[in-house]
């Protein structure tokens, strides 16, 4: 498996940074974060639109552009750079991604053509073993905890007895509550269904369900791996700018040290990352155990990345006013969303077991 991307990737990359840092720049971040939850409606548009995110790697014949796995890790890498408050990843790590892994043909030309124009937008609900939703027929009851962008997707895949269903948000018998959430920039929701009306996606088959989820992690590791790595610019800029004793305190031996360490674990993160992306792209019989590793380590990075920026920025670092908490906050929802490093951990070694 390569690792290097290709130059048709890397100037996607290029194209993606460019649009964020011009239409999604920290200031519009955190507008979005102190304002009522709710994402930038022409952001998304222009997302969806004019650089057809939503339908990277929606296959051609449904609305798409047939994309891997891999171009879509650089979106996310680079979404996660940039902090962008958006539907991106409910939408399309989630949502899409559970209709792509479980629907039937019929399904996916029914439902996808939508969310790969944006449209449409979709979540799902996996990862949370506090999801308790149990299937009558085509009826659903039950909670689904922690729903990521809930309170505005329209369609929302929710997994009951080993099967994922799809429900429509407004239909009779679904009921939302928004959440108090850590992370300020990804609303997410409580969602009560009472005998509400769903449809099963494909034949039911748990193995599915379980390959959303892994398609899921391989989003949300490259995103993590793109906010390490903007923790790291960060800092890295903040040290050679900022003086003590008369010099820059990146001069300092245990500052480049610091940094130095770090970069490793960032650098080693997007790897994971696109390791788990490739196995994916791939179909690769491997990618739970893959996918478990990428969460695992870009958790864990993420975090620590986000903590010492903090630390190298001293007092502004921990101050409202600073970008910084931005991403620690990101950082630490996304160690849990999907199952945090120890249940990953606990993945890998039961596959090693087996």
């Amino acid at each position: 498996m390569s690792f290097a991307l290709t130059e048709d990737q890397e100037e996607l990359r290029r194209v993606v940074r460019r649009f964020f840092e011009e239409k999604s720049p920290l200031a519009a971040v955190r507008q979005s974060a102190e304002g009522d939850g709710t994402f930038d409606a022409k952001l998304w548009d222009q997302m969806a639109a004019e650089l057809g995110l939503a339908s990277l790697h929606v296959p051609e014949a449904l609305g798409g552009q047939g994309f891997s796995f891999v171009e879509l890790a650089v979106v996310f890498e680079e979404a996660g750079r940039a902090l962008v408050a958006s539907p991106l990843f409910s939408s399309v790590a989630l949502g899409a991604n559970a209709i792509l892994a479980a629907g039937s043909a019929e399904q996916q030309a029914r439902l996808l053509p939508g969310i790969a124009s944006g449209e449409v937008l979709a979540t799902a609900a996996l990862g949370d073993p506090g999801t308790t939703v149990t299937a009558d027929g085509d009826r659903l009851s039950g909670t689904a905890r922690f729903v990521v962008d809930g309170m505005t997707a329209g369609l929302i895949a929710v997994p009951a007895g080993g099967a994922l269903y799809v429900v429509e948000a407004g239909a009779a018998g679904v009921e939302r509550r928004a959440l108090p959430t850590l992370d300020l920039t990804r609303p997410q929701a409580t969602v009560t269904l009472n005998g509400a009306a769903a449809e099963r996606l494909g034949d039911g088959d748990p193995a599915a369900t379980a390959r959303a989820h892994d398609h899921a992690l391989v989003c949300l590791a490259a995103e993590m791996a793109g906010g390490a790595r903007r923790c790291l610019d960060d800092a890295v800029a903040y040290a050679k700018e900022r003086v003590q004793f008369g010099v820059p305190i990146g001069s300092f031996q245990g500052i480049k040290h610091q940094l130095a360490e770090l970069l490793m674990k960032v650098e080693q993160a997007a790897a994971v990352a696109y390791h788990a992306a490739g196995a994916a792209a791939a179909g690769d019989p491997e990618l739970s155990l893959v996918a478990s590793i990428a969460k695992a380590y870009c958790s864990d990075a993420y975090t620590e990345m986000a903590t010492e920026s903090i630390q190298i920025h001293g007092g502004i670092g921990f101050t409202w006013e600073h970008d910084a908490h931005l991403f620690f906050r990101r950082a630490r929802a996304s160690e849990v969303m999907l199952g945090d490093a120890t249940f990953h951990r606990e993945r890998i070694a039961a596959w090693f077991l087996d």
